[in-house]
């Protein structure tokens, strides 16, 4: 980026004017730091360890930088910059805010002004680079300050991917199928600022929507991506308003809630929440807000999918010889027979037909299925190919 006069004002000014800043150095340094403890609550303290030495090293570097800036202003600031970096980690560190060191540096700029413009005047400074001067100080406090909100931002975000790390690793350790030891387990959690609730439900959506997800549910839910899915542990999840917040989070997406379990449980919610959104995926289910709960036989019939195949191949093999229209046709009555136990009226109202277009069909059906719907066994394995199939 080329630097300019504007952005940097202290360009135009004489060298001579650091030989006139100089002497005064000491006695600025002095007088700033009394003031920043007088008029700063957070600094009103005596100056001393860890704290004290940075201050007091903000404050003399930025004088002599500023010096040595007037004589050549190309050297640049990089040098010296680290110093305002630290000094907004600090703050972070302390768990302030940037609000005091900000209040430093305008007081910095006060006294450091009103001394320089004194000695500037005793020396019979003309008019121009006096004003020049006034501009340059606060240009330069103003660059002292971005440092320092930069070294804040890079904390905060340090702190912040340290604790997503740990939020993640708390998660894994909670799913995961070997129970973990209750004393890894807290520490854990205490690690991830996360307290273990008495009761907890895992959540799963496609890692996409993770983030608008999370958005919309209580701060104290804990998010994170576990084997490419969005993985959500609610707290309470039974408790006031959660309802209305797991279905404003779902929004237009998808989004399986497990059942509500003891932390030490979280494995089984989560496997559920898992096959739920995994059943949508394949489009057994419809999208949006899924309970593991309201779909288990769906969920048990895609787990245990070879096995309903090598059933359906068995039992519905007398069906293969027909047209796609009739095979179809067929499956829905052999379904409605099953659930209706052979009741002809039930049937038609299930299948929307007249009872004598469902008593042609059973008859239909016995010839294709024979004594398969008589046996109590073979009527088990017989609904259950036709409802994978469904």
């Amino acid at each position: 980026m080329i630097k300019t006069i504007d952005s940097e004002p202290w360009r135009a000014l004489p060298a001579r004017v650091a030989d006139l800043i100089e002497p005064e150095l000491e006695a600025i340094t002095e007088e700033i730091l009394a003031t920043i403890a007088r008029e700063v609550p957070e600094y009103a303290r005596p100056l001393e360890g860890t704290f004290g030495r940075g201050i007091r090293t903000g404050v003399g570097e930025a004088l002599l930088q500023f010096v040595a800036l007037i004589r050549d202003p190309e050297a640049g600031r990089e040098p010296g910059r680290e110093v305002y970096v630290a000094l907004g980690r600090g703050e972070q560190r302390q768990g302030r805010t940037l609000d005091s060191l900000q209040s430093a540096y305008r007081i910095g700029a006060r006294v450091a002004w009103r001394r320089i413009a004194a000695a500037g005047r005793q020396a019979n400074l003309e008019p121009e680079p006096l004003s020049l001067l006034a501009e340059a100080i606060f240009a330069y406090i103003d660059e002292l300050s971005a440092d320092s909100v930069d070294g804040y931002a890079e904390a905060q975000a340090e702190v912040e991917d340290v604790r997503r790390r740990r939020r993640h690793d708390l998660a894994a350790l909670l799913v995961r199928e070997a129970p973990a030891d209750p004393t890894d387990l807290l520490a854990a959690a205490r690690a991830a600022t996360w307290p273990l609730p008495a009761q907890v439900a895992a959540l799963a959506c496609p890692e996409q929507e993770l983030a608008a997800v999370a958005r919309r549910l209580p701060p104290e839910a804990l998010a994170t991506v576990l084997d490419g899915r969005g993985c959500i542990l609610l707290p309470d999840p039974q408790g006031p308003r959660r309802r209305d917040a797991i279905e404003r989070a779902a929004g237009s997406g998808t989004l399986a809630v497990g059942p509500s379990v003891e932390p030490t449980g979280l494995a089984e919610s989560w496997s559920l929440a898992l096959g739920t959104l995994r059943a949508s995926a394949a489009e057994t289910l419809a999208a949006g807000l899924l309970r593991a709960e309201d779909h288990l036989a769906e969920l048990l019939l895609l787990e245990a999918s070879p096995l309903t195949t090598r059933i359906a191949a068995r039992r519905l093999a007398p069906l293969a010889g027909l047209t796609e229209k009739a095979h179809e046709r067929m499956r829905e009555t052999a379904l409605a027979h099953v659930r209706h136990h052979g009741n002809a009226v039930a049937m038609a109202k299930e299948m929307q037909v007249h009872p004598q277009t469902a008593r042609y069909r059973i008859a239909r059906l016995r010839e294709l299925l024979g004594d398969q719907l008589d046996d109590p066994d073979t009527r088990f394995e017989l609904e259950i190919a036709l409802r994978a199939a469904r």
